[in-house]
């Protein structure tokens, strides 16, 4: 998890257990953090409790120790969240996302699908193909927007197939800014299939070296992210007008950073490519004009 050493609150502390899942959204997810931020609070709770959670998954596949170990502690993870719906947890995390599962009748399901998704890697540090890497992403990714969408509301069940469209293209555009990290984790998300059609080796990744094959490979790898954004980016009108400005502002984000590794995808080999804070910010407030004074 998080390195907030904050104590473990009592059963009965929720008010403890949302502010330490505010706190760890907070401090390992501005991105995240910024679309929340101008919720209202039961809503804003509820989303800092769902990405705590998944959160706390993958730190335990990342952390230092064996696969086994790391195994054996989601399995635990899987059987405290299932318990955690039916008995009181001392967990801040679980407890607060007890609560918000009960205050927005939020499915178990993506959560256990979310775990095997940060299960994946444990054992999986090359996709062959796009349908085994979209699996991953739907896992990781659009489970986190099949249950959000509860916390934001709809009537049409459409929007669930838009939700998931979304969380994979946030994924992808995930993947394509951490090659470099991902590799030095002895990691490739790129398909093999693909990066072979392109004549792309691993070793250039390792290496840096930008050719015309690799800005090729990327400008393929973005079509295809972009792709899912536009299909993603629908659910707007099927979410409640009071929530819809989350969605709005994270997918604007994710399509923005998107855009700076389109215009010069070189710079993934050598750092992580981010939207300062400043931008952020502006998109913040361009939407907030938007969503909440013109009600769009």
């Amino acid at each position: 998890m998080s390195n907030l050493n904050s104590p473990i609150p009592t059963v009965l502390d929720l008010e403890a257990a949302h502010d330490h899942c505010r706190r760890v959204t907070q401090a390992a997810a501005k991105n995240f953090y910024y679309a929340f931020a101008l919720f209202p609070e039961a809503e804003r709770r509820a989303m800092c409790a769902v990405y705590a959670f998944a959160r706390m998954a993958d730190d335990l596949a990342d952390e230092p120790g064996e696969p086994a170990a790391k195994a054996a502690a989601l399995a635990d993870l899987r059987a405290r969240l299932e318990r955690s719906g039916r008995e009181p947890s001392t967990d801040p995390v679980l407890a607060a996302l007890a609560d918000a599962r009960v205050r927005f009748h939020l499915p178990l399901a993506p959560l256990e699908d979310l775990l095997r998704g940060v299960e994946m890697d444990l054992s999986v540090r090359r996709y062959a193909g796009f349908d085994d890497l979209r699996l991953y992403c739907y896992r990781v990714a659009s489970t986190v927007g099949l249950v959000t969408i509860e916390i934001f509301g709809y009537q049409d069940p459409a929007a669930r197939a838009h939700a998931e469209d979304l969380g994979i293209a946030m994924q992808l555009t995930n993947i394509l800014r951490d090659v470099r990290e991902d590799l030095e984790r002895d990691r490739v998300y790129l398909p093999q299939d693909e990066l072979a059609r392109f004549g792309v080796t691993e070793a250039d990744l390792a290496a840096g070296r930008a050719t015309p094959a690799f800005h090729e490979l990327m400008a393929f790898q973005a079509r295809r992210a972009r792709e899912y954004f536009v299909r993603g980016e629908r659910i707007l009108p099927f979410v409640r007008k009071e929530t819809r400005y989350c969605p709005a502002i994270l997918q604007t984000i994710y399509r923005r950073l998107l855009l700076q590794i389109q215009a010069r995808p070189e710079r993934v080999l050598r750092e992580r490519v981010r939207l300062s804070t400043t931008e952020k910010l502006f998109w913040m407030f361009w939407l907030w004009l938007r969503h909440r004074v013109a009600g769009a």
